[in-house]
């Protein structure tokens, strides 16, 4: 998964040269409270409308742009309207990614289901909970509060990145990437520890 080039470059290709524009500004819009809509999205990412699995791609990557969080609960926004949502673990999944270089210089790019591209660093922070039967479950940062769970699979080649190091005489395990680390536990608990 380790090769020369820039993760996020490697990443990009994967999705073709089909032009991308940034997701509307839904921080910006402050429309009405019009109520709950039931949709629903599922701790392993699927989306539900009325119980049913939203099979179509396309309507999930446009819900998911006009996605917005404030405080717990999640909302879909448009100028006019803002609606609420239920989101049971995370709203995105990261579901690919590209590892370049080592140590503080690694880059790892992570692209969601619905097509966000996102480099690991100060703006796109990894943060760690520990799950039950002492597995571990990353998330990533990728906009405005939304945050995306890291699949199972790719846990083991994330976890598999770490690494050991001392932060204020305490040693912790964690991620070193985007320049910084990213603490996941201290080293002390990582005996056994893997996705949940």
């Amino acid at each position: 998964m380790t090769n020369s080039g820039s993760a996020m470059d490697r990443l990009m290709a994967a999705l073709g040269d089909a032009e991308r524009r940034g997701p509307p500004p839904v921080e910006r819009w402050d429309p009405p409270f019009c109520g709950d809509l039931d949709i629903r999205i599922a701790a392993d990412g699927t989306w539900f409308y009325l119980g049913t699995p939203i099979g179509r791609p396309a309507l999930v990557r446009l819900f998911a742009s006009v996605l917005k969080r404030e405080g717990d609960e999640h909302f879909l926004v448009t100028p006019v309207e803002k609606v609420r949502i239920r989101v049971e673990d995370a709203p995105l999944q990261a579901v690919e990614m590209q590892v370049a270089g080592e140590g503080e210089a690694r880059s790892i790019a992570m692209r969601t289901s619905v097509d966000d591209l996102v480099e690991v660093g100060p703006e796109h922070a990894l943060r760690f909970e520990r799950a039950e039967k002492d597995g571990l479950k990353p998330y990533l940062h990728v906009r405005r509060g939304l945050w995306a769970r890291v699949t199972r699979a790719l846990t083991y080649d994330l976890l598999a990145l770490g690494e050991v190091r001392s932060i204020d005489g305490e040693e912790w395990f964690g991620i070193a990437a985007g320049g910084a680390f990213h603490a996941a536990v201290p080293a002390s608990e990582i005996e056994g520890l893997g996705p949940p």
